[in-house]
């Protein structure tokens, strides 16, 4: 898949000021589509930045941190043209772009941790071709989930992103984790394989255009879903992702991010405090499951 020029993508924001007109500082300018809105830690292309490394694929763009062996986030943008016939590949495997001398974490790393292997930006979220949905599966697009919330709510938050992409709307999402350690099949660990991090909590932001409009289009009314849950079993275990529905601005101030810094300074500062409400969204929910 050929990605659009991400610059279209972007406001170029002018302040009029009566007759006369005052120019804004220019918004950044987005290295990748996957970070339209933004790059949550100012991640680098730069091997001096070992927890803070940039990463930009065709697929997805991320921050990959050496010390804890995982992501710091994932950004994707979604819409139906990522979708299609395309089989899962399943072919875990180390990531080959990480600077010389990283451990480059392994699928067996994961094995027997009670931890599963949990895409951040989705496997069937990427199905247009082999080699998009391949991509998905390189280690750095993992991180250590309790099995219950990789393949309950976790899954069912995807499925409702997929959703929304095949009613035409454009998704700008990003995915992450902080905190020290998580409950799995085996319970409470701090690390798996003395390779991995285990995160306390994984988040997500969606920022849903309709229209698979562009990011020039957002403003201060556009829906966004932020979703932050505990990495236990216990907790997520038969619960839906809207228990644990929160604004972006609160996991801002949790996990150390930085959200819609692309985005202008009015449009940023409302987005970063809406909450979403499943009962009153004009997004729909179809068949997804809201309550317990």
């Amino acid at each position: 898949m050929k990605i659009r020029n991400p610059i279209t993508l972007l406001l170029l924001p002018f302040l009029l000021t009566g007759c006369v007109r005052t120019t804004v500082a220019p918004l950044p300018v987005a290295e990748s589509l996957h970070v339209s809105l933004g790059n949550p830690t100012s991640a680098r292309a730069d091997t001096t930045e070992a927890d803070n490394y940039l990463i930009l694929r065709d697929q997805y763009a991320l921050s990959c941190n050496r010390s804890l062996g995982h992501a710091n986030w994932v950004s994707w943008e979604l819409s139906s043209e990522w979708l299609g016939d395309a089989n899962r590949q399943d072919d875990f495997r180390p990531d080959p772009d990480l600077p010389t001398g990283w451990y480059r974490v392994r699928p067996d790393d994961y094995t027997g941790s009670g931890f599963d292997r949990g895409h951040l930006c989705p496997s069937a979220s990427r199905t247009a071709s082999e080699s998009d949905n391949s991509a998905t599966f390189l280690m750095c697009n993992m991180i250590p989930q309790a099995p219950q919330l990789n393949r309950e709510a976790w899954a069912r938050l995807e499925d409702y992103c997929r959703s929304l992409a095949v009613k035409n709307y454009r998704l700008f999402i990003v995915a992450g984790s902080y905190g020290v350690g998580g409950k799995g099949s085996k319970g409470f660990a701090t690390s798996i394989n003395g390779r991995v991090h285990v995160p306390g909590r994984n988040y997500k932001v969606i920022v849903a255009v309709e229209n698979s409009g562009s990011a020039a289009q957002i403003d201060g009314e556009t829906p966004v879903i932020a979703v932050d849950f505990p990495n236990d079993a216990d907790l997520v275990d038969n619960k839906s992702w809207s228990s644990f529905v929160t604004t972006p601005g609160d996991i801002e101030r949790a996990a150390g991010v930085t959200f819609f810094t692309y985005l202008p300074e009015e449009v940023r500062n409302k987005l970063r405090e809406v909450r979403f409400d499943p009962t009153t969204t004009t997004l729909g929910y179809g068949d997804v499951r809201f309550q317990e």
